[in-house]
C-alpha cells in the first residue's frame, strides 16, 4: 500500500540496529561492562513534530450532476507525550530483540481551509471546505532489533482522533461535522541512548481513520481521513540503565558515498482560473523516492560538520484531482529532484544526531485535461530543503564491514511556485512543497572501526 510507504521506508533503520559502536581509530575491542545497555523497563517522554493529512474528498451535486474531487490536506505542528514498556530478549536467532507497548496523546494544530470551489460551475456561487485535526491518540505495539544503545523498530496498532469538517456554501446553512474517528496506525522509527536514562528517537506514523459518507440537502460528500505524522521524541527510562557510560564519539570525519530509499507526500497549494471563475485546491502527489548521495564530514570532538549532495528519482503523482465540476482533470508528478545541503550533528557514542538544510531543485510535470485541451507542462524548479536525521553503524547481520553506516532522515522540500496557461484562457499555479522520509546506507572511506558487544 503506497500510503504507508514512508513508514516502510525505515526498514533499513530497523536492520541497522544490528550494528555495533564505532570507536575512534582503535582496533576491534570488547565494549566495557559499563557500556552494556538493556532496554527493558518503563519509560515516559515527550515529542514534537509535523502532521500532514491527505484526505480525498468527493462532493456531488445531484441536481446538476456536478462532481468535484480534491484533497483536503490539513497541516500543522503536533506535540504531546508518550508512555511505554519494553521487554528485551537476548536469545532469538536474530540477536537481541525488543518487544514493547506504547501509548501517546497529541495536541494538533493541523488545519486546511484553502480549498474553495465553484458549485454548478459558479451558477450557485462558491463552496469552501475547512478541516481540522484537534487531537489524536494511539496505542501500539513495537518490535525491533537491538544492538547496544540503538534500536530500530516497527510499530502499529489502534488510532483515534477528533476531526472537524465544515462545508460553507453561498446562500446555504453551513454543513458542520465534529466527530471522534477511530482506525489504525503503522510506522517505524529509530531510538538511541543519549546518556544516563535518556534516549532520543525519530519516528514516522501513518494513520488511517476510515471513510465517511454524508448527505445534506441534495448533495453528498465522501471523505477519506489519512494522516502522516513526522516527529522526534525524548524518553526518560524509569529505573533504566542510569549507570550507562556513553562510549567516546565515533570518528565521522572523511568522505562517504551511499544510496537511499523512502517515501514522499506533497501538499501543493494550487489555483486555477478560467472563464471568469477561480478555484483553489490542493494537489497531493505521493509515491516512492530513491537515489544516491555523496558527502564529506569534518569533526571537532563530538561536533560533526558536513556537506552532502543527493539526486533522487521519484514516483510521486496525483491523478485524482478534478475541479470545475470535473471539467478540468489534473495529473501532477515529481519525476526527480536533488539537494545540496550542509549538515550539523552531535555524536553520542556511535550515534550521530544531525540537522540539515540547503539548496533543492526538481522537475514538476503537470498534465491538465479539459473538454477542449490536453496539455502537459514540464518545469524545473529550485528552492530549499531542511530536515533532521539519525545515523548509526550498519553491518547487516555481520555481512558488511566496519566502514558502513545507515541513516534515517526527514526532509521538507519547498520548490516554490510554477504557473502555466491552459485551455486557451486558463491559468493555473501550484506551490510545490514535499515531506519525505527516507533511509540510507553510506560507505565511509575513513575506515571506521567498530567495538563489539
Amino acid at each position: 500500500m503506497k500510503k504507508i510507504l514512508a513508514g516502510v521506508a525505515l526498514i533499513g533503520s530497523a536492520v541497522s540496529a544490528q550494528a555495533a559502536d564505532l570507536a575512534v581509530k582503535a582496533p576491534y575491542l570488547k565494549a566495557p561492562v559499563a557500556a552494556v545497555y538493556d532496554w527493558t523497563g518503563f519509560y515516559i517522554g515527550a515529542n514534537v513534530g509535523a502532521g500532514l493529512g491527505r484526505g480525498l474528498q468527493t462532493h456531488t451535486f445531484p441536481t446538476g450532476g456536478v462532481v468535484n474531487t480534491t484533497y483536503l490536506s490539513p497541516q500543522g505542528v503536533i506535540g504531546g507525550g508518550q508512555i511505554g514498556y519494553n521487554w528485551q530478549s537476548n536469545t532469538t536467532f536474530l540477536g537481541p530483540l525488543l518487544i514493547g507497548v506504547e501509548a501517546d496523546i497529541q495536541g494538533s494544530g493541523m488545519s486546511d481551509g484553502h480549498t474553495t470551489l465553484n458549485t454548478l460551475n459558479g451558477v450557485l456561487g462558491t463552496v469552501n471546505y475547512n478541516q481540522k485535526l484537534d487531537w489524536f491518540t494511539t496505542v501500539r505495539g513495537r518490535i525491533g532489533l537491538v544492538r547496544g544503545p540503538v534500536v530500530g523498530y516497527f510499530t502499529g496498532g489502534f488510532a483515534a482522533a477528533n476531526v472537524k469538517t465544515t462545508v460553507t456554501e453561498v446562500g446555504l446553512v453551513p454543513f458542520a461535522l465534529s466527530e471522534t474517528r477511530t482506525g489504525w496506525t503503522i510506522g517505524s522509527g529509530v531510538e538511541a541512548a543519549i546518556g544516563g536514562n535518556w534516549t532520543g528517537k525519530i519516528e514516522y506514523l501513518y494513520l488511517d481513520l476510515g471513510n465517511r459518507n454524508d448527505v445534506f440537502g441534495t448533495q453528498t460528500l465522501r471523505t477519506e481521513y489519512r494522516e502522516s505524522i513526522f516527529r522526534v521524541g525524548l524518553n526518560y527510562r524509569i529505573g533504566g540503565t542510569g549507570m550507562y557510560i556513553t562510549p567516546p564519539p565515533a570518528n565521522w570525519a572523511g568522505l562517504y558515498l551511499g544510496g537511499n530509499f523512502g517515501g514522499a507526500i506533497g501538499r501543493n497549494r494550487s489555483t486555477a482560473s478560467i472563464g471568469g471563475f477561480t478555484e483553489q485546491f490542493n494537489l497531493s502527489p505521493d509515491g516512492y523516492v530513491g537515489g544516491g548521495q555523496i558527502g564529506y564530514n569534518w569533526q571537532a570532538a563530538n561536533w560533526v560538520f558536513g556537506a552532502e549532495a543527493d539526486f533522487q528519482g521519484s514516483t510521486q503523482k496525483d491523478d485524482r484531482t478534478a475541479v470545475f465540476g470535473s471539467a478540468a482533470l489534473y495529473n501532477q508528478k515529481l519525476p526527480w529532484f536533488g539537494t545540496a545541503r550542509a549538515r550539523l550533528g552531535y555524536s553520542v557514542g556511535s550515534t550521530l544526531f544531525y540537522a540539515t538544510g540547503g539548496y533543492a531543485y526538481g522537475n514538476v510535470k503537470t498534465n491538465i485535461v479539459t473538454t477542449v485541451s490536453n496539455e502537459t507542462f514540464n518545469r524545473t524548479r529550485s528552492g530549499y530543503a531542511v530536515g533532521a536525521g539519525i545515523e548509526t553503524p550498519f553491518q547487516l547481520f555481520g555481512l558488511l564491514g566496519p566502514n558502513w553506516t545507515t541513516k534515517s532522515e526527514y526532509l521538507y522540500v519547498d520548490l516554490g511556485s510554477t504557473t502555466d496557461g491552459f485551455a486557451g484562457t486558463g491559468v493555473t499555479t501550484s506551490k510545490v512543497t514535499e515531506h519525505m522520509l527516507r533511509t540510507g546506507i553510506n560507505y565511509h572511506f575513513n575506515q571506521p572501526v567498530v567495538a563489539k558487544y
